[in-house]
């Protein structure tokens, strides 16, 4: 079975999930490896005023070497951390970079606020100049597209990019309307960053579990990806609870060899890995 590289644990404010069942769970579907990948998303605030997504990193540095000694011959547990990337956090990421990047299997980079605003909350959506219903999601589709396309542009501190049509998880009408073609020129330049810095495109099994029927991204991007000349891809349930490690993964290989992928990458020591997509 595919590896899941993107699961989160009691270290990340959105999940409770304890890291043993996680890794049990994995254990139970007979997976090879598992990489913990806890959000940090810094000076990223909720509505009520709380930074909800700051990792606990030296608890998360300790606790870690623990379960992957635990776990040793049953099940490889990697390390890793999904960042909140934005243009303004520059010095607070390379900080943590020289603190902890060592100690880092994998780094996914993710887009989950923009202009300050949680996607998760309408208010993202708020903030649209268009009254129309269409007009307005597909502006902010846009524009979170074009913050997303800076932010990779900025950064190299991650080795994949995260869900990236993440924003149609919570749109008005989520993916009704959306198609690939529609945004081709906006996500094509994405793309394009990750081919030329040799980054993996991240297929996030949370998009089925949200009911999307497709992945984040859709696949149709996943095929562009490949087109271009991507290389790298990466697998992750973005599971906050047991019952969702390793969701709908038969379905996700077997939609990766429909996109040209007969490998895929599970990061150790920030290397990729190439394993054959079963």
């Amino acid at each position: 079975m595919l590896c899941d590289c993107h699961l989160h644990t009691e270290f990340s404010g959105d999940s409770d999930a304890p890291v043993r069942a996680q890794a049990d769970r994995a254990l139970s579907l007979g997976m090879r490896a598992v990489c913990f990948t806890d959000h940090d998303d810094f000076d990223a605030w909720s509505p009520d005023g709380k930074q909800e997504f700051i990792l606990d990193w030296d608890a998360y540095f300790r606790t870690m070497p623990l379960i992957r000694r635990e776990y040793e011959g049953r099940l490889k547990i990697l390390t890793g951390v999904e960042l909140g990337l934005q243009l303004h956090i520059a010095g607070y990421l390379e900080e943590r970079m020289k603190q902890y990047g060592d100690l880092i299997d994998y780094r996914i980079g993710s887009s989950h606020f923009v202009d300050g605003i949680d996607l998760y909350y309408p208010d993202y959506f708020r903030l649209s100049p268009f009254t129309d219903p269409d007009e307005l999601e597909r502006e902010r589709y846009r524009h979170y597209f074009e913050a997303t396309l800076a932010r990779l542009e900025a950064y190299d501190c991650y080795e994949a990019v995260g869900h990236l049509d993440y924003v149609i998880r919570y749109g008005p009408n989520r993916n009704r309307k959306f198609t690939y073609r529609d945004y081709a020129d906006a996500i094509d330049p994405i793309l394009e960053v990750l081919v030329r810095k040799d980054k993996a495109l991240e297929v996030n099994t949370g998009g089925f579990k949200y009911g999307l029927g497709h992945p984040n991204p859709h696949e149709d991007i996943i095929r562009r990806f490949k087109e271009l000349g991507g290389r790298l891809v990466t697998v992750g349930s973005d599971a906050h609870a047991p019952e969702h490690v390793g969701f709908e993964f038969a379905r996700t290989a077997e939609l990766l060899k429909s996109c040209g992928f007969r490998e895929y990458a599970v990061f150790e020591k920030r290397k990729p890995v190439l394993l054959p997509v079963d």
